[in-house]
């Protein structure tokens, strides 16, 4: 009987073992899952849902670069299946013709005044340009304060469709009104979806008319290979660029309304929501990192979506040197940052600019046939040279060509000849000399004057 009891008191401390084992192996599941769920599992387990079943797979390393993280999400966001072991793979670009090695397929620098193109790298490839797009909606918002149809004041309120917008955007509401000097900071600054679609339809009543006429304007500047199919960017087909086409718009902007710099270069500032919820403040952050890191950075504008990946037009000055860098798809934010900036500091080290402010003095040109027997005479423009090759421009030779004859009637501003530049036997270009006014042409009675004031003399 004694030993009948000693083999039951086995069984049971076997049973008890066993059900401790159990319920600690239970419980160290759990914390595994628990952790993994969290993103601190010590074991490196991490939770995957597939049709709403758990399954636990493995994780070789959760410490991908920026890079990389980006190339993944790039991959999945376009539908291509993602390979972990390409992903790891780091191909080392060469450097091209110019010693530069940028990560982005196309790319250029232009000089502004000039718009001559220090750099390009496959300028012309048609991309998608995201918000970059907005260099054209600033563009045509100077256009119409410099006409006078809107003034910097004014209320501009905010539709359902402009609330609706997604992406970058300030969060404006159906409603809602702010002026339109708070709208283009919005645009420049945060690169506001939705204050870029309030804008246009406050200027032609909607965002179809305000595209038509980005369209006519991009034609108007010889951008031949974009279309525009909204006013913010918003990857849509058929909205395309080139990287040659958006330093061209960059340029138009700058060259003509350098006010937008004022907003260009905000990094951080305010606006104010007053709404039916009441009133409340929102922070606005540049987008554009260089106006913080790049010392000579004046703007102008980035953009990235999933399909156009990372863009930049940028704008710098440094002394009478003024760039703009345009930087197409390159693959994550910091690439385009360095990229823009290995452009900019290329351009700066490379070029000087040559700017004749003290031009050959003009003579008295003489005209056949007109009321008077001279045309006072000026230039057109100031001839300005960019130089890549260390030119020493203390050696340009000037000449004044005159066309012949030069015969009344002469309009304003009519061109009677050319102020050459050259240097070293090259031709570097010229100007326009024109009439500084304008010369009737001599009729029968003024013949007779000037016989009868001849015959009295």
């Amino acid at each position: 009987m004694n030993r009948l009891h000693g083999k039951r008191k086995k069984y049971i401390w076997a049973a008890a073992f066993f059900a401790v084992m159990f319920c600690l192996n239970s419980f160290t599941f759990m914390k595994r899952s628990v952790f993994a769920s969290e993103g601190e599992d010590p074991s490196m387990f991490a939770e995957t849902e597939e049709e709403g079943s758990e399954e636990m797979v493995p994780v070789t390393d959760q410490s991908s670069s920026p890079i990389e993280e980006q190339v993944s999400i790039t991959d999945i966001e376009e539908g291509v299946p993602s390979d972990p072991v390409s992903e790891q793979i780091v191909v080392k670009a060469q450097p091209d013709a110019y010693g530069l090695t940028l990560s982005a397929p196309s790319a250029i620098l232009m000089e502004a005044s000039t718009g001559t193109v220090i750099y390009e790298k496959k300028p012309d490839e048609i991309l998608r340009p995201a918000s970059i797009t907005k260099i054209m909606t600033l563009l045509l918002i100077f256009d119409v304060l410099e006409g006078g149809k809107i003034s910097y004041g004014d209320a501009v309120t905010v539709s359902e469709f402009a609330a609706s917008m997604g992406g970058s955007q300030v969060f404006l509401e159906p409603g809602e009104v702010q002026s339109v000097d708070t709208m283009i900071k919005c645009i420049a600054v945060s690169s506001a979806n939705d204050a870029c679609v309030a804008m246009a339809e406050h200027i032609y009543g909607s965002e179809e008319e305000f595209v038509r006429q980005m369209n006519k304007r991009a034609k108007g500047l010889g951008m031949n290979n974009t279309t525009f199919v909204n006013c913010n960017g918003l990857d849509a087909e058929g909205h395309v660029t080139t990287a040659r086409d958006v330093a061209i718009m960059s340029r138009e902007l700058i060259n003509k309304y350098p006010k937008v710099h004022e907003y260009s270069q905000i990094w951080m500032d305010t606006i104010t929501h007053t709404t039916a919820k009441g009133t409340s403040e929102f922070g606005l952050t540049n987008t554009n990192k260089l106006i913080k890191q790049y010392p000579y950075a004046t703007g102008l504008k980035t953009g990235s979506t999933s399909l156009a990946k990372f863009c930049v037009s940028a704008t710098a000055k440094k002394d009478d040197l003024e760039l703009i860098a345009v930087i197409m798809a390159s693959p994550d934010g910091n690439s385009r940052v360095a990229d823009a900036t290995n452009l900019l500091n290329y351009g700066f080290a490379n070029c000087t600019i040559y700017r004749d402010n003290q031009p050959v003095e003009l003579p008295m040109i003489k005209v056949q046939n007109g009321v008077v027997p001279e045309v006072e005479a000026k230039y057109n423009s100031i001839f300005t040279y960019v130089g890549t090759q260390g030119e020493d421009f203390s050696k340009v030779e000037k000449t004044i060509s005159i066309l012949e004859p030069i015969l009344a009637p002469i309009e304003e501003g009519q061109k009677l000849g050319t102020l050459n530049y050259h240097l070293g036997g090259k031709n570097l270009g010229s100007i326009d000399i024109v009439a500084a006014k304008e010369v009737e042409a001599a009729k029968y009675k003024d013949y007779l004057k000037t016989i009868f004031k001849a015959w009295i003399m």
